[in-house]
């Protein structure tokens, strides 16, 4: 059997054997052996455990997740497991990456080279393990952060010694990032010292250093990235997140920013936190409406909203398919006139309205935070559904009280 075929059979074997497990597969990312590895044992041969959608929920998306620990451990329970069987929640297939470590005697660009692989395994694998080779997102904890940000800033580095077979010649780019608390940059008074030397090791200099600093590695060609940090985090400061955020804003890159500020480093998802726990869902949100949960065709609308045939002062107009992955598009309404691009519009097909407007809009209607809100075009009447044609739709609604 020849390397690609091997390479093959086992992700096929992986894929269907444990698609309806409840423990994940394990695979290896060179079953004939990792370029570089100083033995067998699993602190040598990097892997997956690969934790597919269930079936009535997969939407084809994908995730690698990099637990952090420093370079020099893994943090493989809440930064990994937890974080699969969430994705999982979604309909994202995860696949928790178990990377070599400085602790270990594995220093850059080995790192490097394993979430290449990562990316580029379940990207040559994808039609066996039934996601969308264009949705394929990477997401990383602490040093797991600064593993990620490396994936998604220097996908197009051939580090030294890497392999050369079928599996590496797909690309290694992550279509989105999603860098958590993370370690950034290697040289400045932020930095991680110890992230820093696991990674680095015996070529711990100053230029080395700057190089896999990634805030400085951010092109017009890095993915979509979102980044969620706590303004109390001692340990890895939010400057590291703050400087890779600004780096993407020079750069034209999209990205969306949460600094809380309660909360230590490493919270994980933290799920059962009133506060930290939410940024899990506006990392759903902004998946969702980047199109990449389910990429649908959208369509521009334009036109005026009125209540009781009296244009609406102010307001929003919210469009929302029946298909909870697909993209939430949300107009604002002034002096009763609403417009949304081909961009930024609903998706194409049936979908609901939920129309919110001042409360002085209406004679005698009183709300406690001076707004009302209606998914129905008047009382009685049901859910507000459209039918939202390709193109431009011009839109004329009125609500009635």
């Amino acid at each position: 059997m020849s390397r690609l075929s091997s390479l093959l059979s086992l992700a096929l074997l992986a894929a269907t054997a444990f698609a309806h497990a409840a423990e994940p597969a394990k695979v290896r990312l060179w079953p004939e052996g990792a370029p570089g590895a100083k033995g067998q044992e699993d602190k040598d041969q990097p892997f997956v455990y690969v934790w597919p959608a269930a079936k009535e929920k997969a939407n084809g998306a994908a995730f690698v997740v990099c637990p952090g620990g420093g370079y020099g451990g893994l943090a493989a329970d809440h930064e990994g497991k937890q974080v699969a069987k969430w994705f999982n929640g979604i309909g994202v297939s995860a696949f928790v990456l178990h990377y070599r470590l400085g602790s270990q005697g594995y220093h850059y660009p080995t790192q490097l080279m394993d979430v290449q692989r990562a990316i580029r395994h379940v990207r040559a694998n994808a039609k066996e393990y039934g996601i969308d080779p264009n949705r394929i997102g990477i997401i990383g904890f602490s040093a797991g952060g600064h593993l990620s940000s490396m994936a998604a800033t220097l996908f197009d580095e051939k580090p030294e010694g890497m392999t050369n077979d079928a599996v590496d010649q797909v690309s290694a780019r992550p279509d989105v990032a999603a860098p958590t608390y993370a370690v950034i940059s290697m040289i400045d008074d932020f930095a991680h010292s110890g992230s820093r030397k696991n990674l680095l090791g015996p070529n711990n200099t100053d230029e080395m250093a700057r190089k896999v600093s990634t805030n400085l590695q951010v092109t017009p060609k890095t993915p979509a990235t979102f980044l969620f940090q706590t303004d109390e985090d001692t340990v890895v400061p939010a400057e590291n997140a703050v400087s890779f955020y600004l780096a993407c804003r020079k750069n034209g890159v999209p990205a969306e920013l949460h600094s809380y500020r309660p909360g230590p480093h490493g919270v994980g998802l933290f799920l059962g936190d009133p506060v930290l726990g939410t940024w899990s869902g506006h990392l759903r949100d902004w998946l969702r409406n980047q199109g990449f949960l389910s990429p649908k065709p959208k369509a521009a609308v334009s036109g005026k909203l009125k209540v009781n045939g009296t244009p609406v002062s102010w307001g929003s107009i919210v469009f929302t398919s029946d298909d909870p992955s697909a993209p939430v598009a949300c107009a604002r309404v002034m002096h009763g006139n609403f417009k949304l691009d081909e961009k930024t519009g609903p998706v194409v097909g049936k979908v609901k309205l939920r129309v919110s407007y001042s409360a002085a809009d209406v004679a005698g209607l009183n709300t406690p935070d001076g707004t009302a809100a209606t998914h129905e075009q008047k009382p009685g009447s049901g859910d507000w559904v459209l039918e939202i044609q390709p193109g431009d739709n011009k839109l004329e609604l009125n609500v009635e009280r």
